[in-house]
């Protein structure tokens, strides 16, 4: 059995095919609702008169499927395919991809049986931060068909005369977890040893499945192929350590915070019950503990059950195992409740699962604590990329648009993410309201306009979420040069920007009003009204979602942006209209912000660490200000503390900042620091993947997710300045996808070597270098058609062409000549160089 490579249109595959749904007899309450077992049968051998030879395409049976909801699919008892979770989570109202796999080599002669295991999974099951079932749904559908390769002739389509019934898996849900009765678990029905007939109910339980009726079911041209590799199961985990701190309660300790499920394979007599309950952390009694994962209602502030729990009911039979595949997990500690004997390490197994990514970046230092770091960067961006790009693998599971904004970069140095934001970034296209904004999470339950929950509502086109429509387009532009995509994702960039520019124009926020009755010509071009999230989770900042807040500071420096980067797309696909529309409203809205906003000292009206990092970074402040710009954020640095202020939206940003403007010794202190907040803080108190908040774990426990990946955006310092592989920010078409590069590593600390590798379009690019007794030894591979600016750490430059080089220079305080030499702009000293 083999994926299929059949050119066949899906539509055409599943001409024959009728959406077909179980008849629900177990519980409906969303959260327990059981999976189902949908059935059909066909004859091979009368289909195909040559079934010992299957080599012609008309010889090969190929199999279309795709749910609402998530199903596994079976021939003849088999297990069709690796993939996990599809038909993966999408747009479902617009755009619902459609599996196909070349099943030929698990059909027999004569009666072959095709099976169906479904369950809610994204489309009806518990979802987002409230936890809301049925987001697209009520009821679980399957369509599918077996036809020849060419598509010429049908075997087999879903229709009134397959059967269904309710399956072993008594309790299925993403969120809440997964329940198998093993008891229930019989394979009649699943070989052409089974039931046979279409009316009635048989011996073993199977009944006609129902036809769904309405306008979703009869749009096929919603039905497409994936644009992204399905989730699999990437790798396992063993236990480090097995603890028994109650009698009866065994506690798992993987060592690693992941997604995916736990394998057990002890499930003791007849009838034993086994309890996995799924979480981060443990209390003081060495007991798994949810409290932090747990969300609330929004409106009564009650909390939310953290899910997490699978349940195992054994048989007795020796070989069973328990895998939920119909949920996930976001955990490192599992605790198994209801075994009768003691759980053995053998037993139990950590199952990662998440979207197959090729790996395409590696970076290794000489401090071990950078390289946990990095580690543990990779871990909580491969947690959540489970078919789209999450915010928590454990309490929302959703695609917040604000996090893939702020972390595409750093994800594309180190895996291959170019189709896996295809796929997602279709789905924000096809989730955009009317009026251009941007829902925060895609895919959206509720579609492209309002849910009627009011927080949702209001929180749709929020500044630094929305702008995702144009930064992550443009992010991966850069790096993988694909001019289709870009023009693909063009009206979507077009839309967003058009509603944050009338959203400025169209009112002004009241403080402002109330200060200065009649407006400034410059105010149409600052957005200050509407709901946005702002800077969020600063430390020492309990998040405010107060929609009447004024965050004018943040959405203006996010409007230029997004209108700039327009401009730019707009160029680079050959749009002049469009590009000098733009440009000419990024020049205003730019304008607007510094007269708002700046003083003619390079001071910031409304001052805090994000606010001066997006100015240096978007380039909001002049070139003259920029250095008086840059001097304040380190003063603010110095004033806290030494200890880095920014939340969400800045935090990626500060490094390359402070470095970019001659503060790189800061940068240096901030990256190395301990304590809270800091990233190596997050690692000395356990993290083996990046928290949402800053203090994630302290004495007092543990709040938030403990596997965000948002604040891991610091992995692009690591490779753009530590080691020194810098794409251009505004590239020409041909020199995007790394034909140009920069290759300038800043070396800081206490750091006296570093490598790294970035496998790219044009193939690996790697950077090596070592500081000892103040020499300074670079050696730089690029592929053929390569072209690199090698800057060294004393100020010299020059230009190389493909192969391997050797450069090297005599450095003495290192420190000192990268303070001098940035901040003045020109060299502080000319040193010997090789």
């Amino acid at each position: 059995m083999t994926a299929a490579t059949s050119p066949t249109s899906v539509q055409t595959a599943l001409r024959h095919a009728a959406w077909i749904s179980p008849v629900e007899t177990g519980c409906t309450e969303a959260g327990n609702r059981p999976a189902y077992w949908l059935r059909g049968t066909f004859d091979w051998t009368a289909a195909n008169q040559n079934p010992d030879t299957p080599n012609a395409a008309d010889e090969r049976a190929v199999l279309h499927a795709t749910a609402h909801g998530i199903y596994e699919l079976f021939v003849n008892g088999t297990r069709v395919g690796e993939d996990e979770l599809t038909p993966g989570f999408t747009s479902y109202r617009k755009r619902l991809q459609v599996q196909q796999w070349d099943i030929t080599d698990l059909l027999v002669r004569g009666e072959n049986v095709v099976a169906a295991l479904l369950s809610d999974g994204w489309f009806r099951g518990r979802h987002g931060f409230e936890r809301r079932p049925d987001g697209f749904g009520t009821e679980t559908a399957f369509l599918a068909s077996v036809t020849n390769a060419p598509g010429t002739e049908t075997f087999l389509s879903t229709g009134e005369r397959w059967l269904c019934r309710e399956s072993h898996i008594t309790r299925a849900d993403l969120m809440d977890g997964q329940t198998t009765d093993f008891r229930r678990h019989e394979p009649a029905g699943l070989s052409p040893s089974g039931p046979a007939g279409t009316a009635g109910t048989t011996a073993e339980g199977w009944v006609p499945v129902v036809g769904p009726a309405g306008l979703l079911y009869e749009d096929r041209s919603r039905l497409v192929l994936p644009a992204s590799p399905p989730a699999r199961r990437i790798e396992e985990l063993r236990p480090v350590a097995v603890a028994t701190p109650e009698p009866g309660i065994t506690v798992v300790d993987f060592g690693q915070n992941i997604n995916g499920w736990v394998r057990l394979g002890s499930l003791g007599p007849e009838g034993t019950r086994t309890l996995l309950r799924h979480g981060e952390v443990l209390d003081k009694a060495g007991l798994v503990s949810t409290a932090n994962i747990r969300a609330f209602n929004f409106a009564t502030k009650t909390p939310l059950p953290a899910g997490q729990v699978d349940e195992a009911v054994s048989a007795g039979r020796p070989g069973d195992v328990f895998e939920p595949r119909h949920t996930t997990h976001g955990f490192r500690y599992v605790q198994v409740e209801g075994q009768p004997g003691t759980l053995a390490a053998e037993d139990i197994t950590a199952v990662v699962v998440h979207t197959p990514l090729d790996r395409t970046g590696w970076f290794e230092c000489s401090d071990p604590r950078l390289n946990a770091l990095h580690d543990a960067i990779s871990w909580s961006f491969r947690s959540n990329a489970c078919d789209v790009p999450t915010d928590c693998p454990q309490r929302e599971r959703s695609g917040f648009t604000g996090d893939w904004q702020v972390f595409v970069d750093t994800a594309a140095l180190m895996f291959d993410v170019a189709a896996f934001s295809e796929k997602w970034l279709r789905d924000l296209t096809a989730d955009q309201w009317p009026d251009g904004r941007v829902p925060t999470v895609v895919p959206n339950p509720a579609g492209d306009g309002p849910s009627g929950n009011a927080f949702e509502d209001m929180a749709a086109g929020s500044a630094g979420w929305g702008d995702a429509a144009v930064l992550v387009p443009w992010s991966l532009w850069r790096a993988y040069g694909d001019k289709l995509a870009l023009a693909r994702a063009f009206p979507s960039m077009r839309g967003w920007v058009d509603y944050a520019a009338a959203a400025a124009a169209g009112a002004r926020h009241p403080e402002r009003s109330g200060r200065r009755p009649v407006p400034l010509a410059h105010e149409k071009f600052l957005w200050d009204t509407g709901f946005h999230f702002g800077e969020w989770l600063e430390p020492d900042s309990p998040p405010n979602p107060d929609p009447s807040r004024d965050h004018g500071i943040v959405a203006t420096a996010y409007l230029f942006r997004s209108a700039s980067v327009l401009a730019r797309a707009a160029e680079a696909l050959g749009d002049a209209a469009a590009a000098a529309k733009y440009g000419t409203l990024a020049e205003q809205v730019l304008a607007a912000w510094r007269a708002e906003y700046l003083d003619h000292n390079g001071i910031l009206s409304e001052e805090s660490q994000g606010h001066y990092v997006r100015a240096l970074a978007f380039g909001l402040a002049p070139e003259a200000l920029a250095p008086r710009t840059a001097a304040r954020l380190a003063e603010l640095i110095r004033g806290n503390g030494n200890r880095l202020g920014t939340g969400f939206l800045a935090t990626g940003l500060l490094l390359p900042v402070l470095a970019d403007h001659g503060y790189l010794d800061v940068a240096y202190e901030l990256l190395l620091a301990t304590g809270t907040p800091s990233w190596l803080g997050m690692l000395e108190a356990g993290a083996t993947t990046m928290w949402e908040w800053w203090d994630g774990v302290s004495e007092e426990g543990a709040r938030g997710s403990l596997n965000h990946y948002s604040k891991g955006a610091v992995g692009s310092f690591l490779y753009t300045h530590l080691a020194g592989i810098r794409l251009p920010e505004d590239p020409a078409p041909e020199e995007t996808a790394y034909r140009r590069v920069t290759i300038a590593p800043q070396p800081g600390g206490s750091i006296t070597s570093a490598a790294a590798a970035v496998v790219t379009p044009r193939g690996r690019i790697s950077v090596s270098w070592t500081l000892q007794h103040g020499q300074f030894t670079l050696e730089v591979d690029l592929p053929d058609g390569v072209r690199a600016a090698v800057e060294l750490p004393d100020g010299s430059s020059r230009p190389v062409f493909g192969g391997r080089h050797q450069f090297s220079c005599q450095l003495v305080g290192l420190a000192e000549t990268h303070l001098n030499t940035a901040r003045s702009g020109k060299p502080a000293l000319q040193l010997d160089r090789t």
